[in-house]
């Protein structure tokens, strides 16, 4: 290996995040956070069997031309134990308690480590994004179909937090604050924005956090309901999109490589 290319693979980590729809995946210059080669995406399979996504996985990281010491990381939507699937909803229910790492370290051959997908996009925007810099707790919630959560204390990721499960006045919180109950209930941004606040003002009573990062989709609208929240922590939109997962996937991956 020449001296170019073995600096090259030392900053490279390989970011995945699996959905439901599609698979994205690239390489990520970790020194940065920038994507070392264009982002590529293949549709999640319809049977998405934990082999099916697997031989995917496999196609897009032989797609690009990787060193073969370049780890994987990879953003489930699923809550983790070590790498092995606790409980899934939104792919096949044969996930239930697979290995994921070592089930694509054995169709890649690379070391792999995989982690939910919102604590992927915490970390993401904790080391390269809204929260750069930032010690103390920081707090990140995506808003979607549900409400994501990653928690990190002075940069260190406490796992699998699932904040958006909270029961807050009777109901799970999600039900209520997400943006499809937005959606929904055909809510204006003020309305939603008032069932934000009770979510967000109970998780601040629990964690006290210095910082609340918001992501999602949703979260490119940030100045329609950020603005009507009256929290003690700064409340700011996440930065890297729909990077994040990719990203902080990739980042984890390199630490434990």
């Amino acid at each position: 290996m020449s001296v170019a290319s073995e600096h090259v693979s030392k900053h490279v980590a390989f970011g995945i995040d699996i959905g439901g729809s599609g698979i994205k995946g690239a390489p990520v210059d970790v020194a940065t956070g920038e994507f070392a080669d264009e982002r590529r995406r293949i549709p999640t399979p319809q049977a998405s069997t934990p082999q099916a996504v697997a031989d995917v996985l496999a196609e897009l990281v032989d797609s690009f031309h990787l060193a073969d010491d370049v780890p994987v990381g990879v953003a489930f939507p699923a809550p983790m134990d070590h790498g092995v699937v606790r409980f899934i909803a939104n792919l096949d229910q044969s996930w239930t308690g697979v290995d994921l790492p070592d089930l694509v370290h054995r169709t890649t051959g690379r070391e792999v480590r995989a982690v939910n997908d919102a604590d992927a996009a915490g970390v993401g925007e904790q080391r390269y994004g809204a929260a750069a810099g930032q010690d103390g707790v920081v707090l990140m919630v995506t808003l979607g179909t549900g409400i994501g959560s990653a928690l990190l204390v002075d940069g260190v990721l406490v796992p699998n937090t699932e904040l958006g499960h909270l029961e807050i006045d009777g109901h799970d919180a999600e039900s209520r604050a997400a943006e499809s109950a937005r959606e929904r209930d055909d809510l204006s941004w003020e309305q939603w924005a008032e069932r934000l606040q009770r979510y967000f003002e109970t998780v601040e009573m629990l964690l006290s956090p210095e910082l609340v990062v918001v992501g999602g989709g949703v979260s490119k609208h940030h100045e329609k309901f950020l603005p009507l929240l009256d929290l003690r922590a700064p409340i700011i939109p996440a930065t890297l999109r729909n990077r994040a997962g990719i990203v902080g996937a990739a980042a984890i991956a390199a630490d434990a490589h």
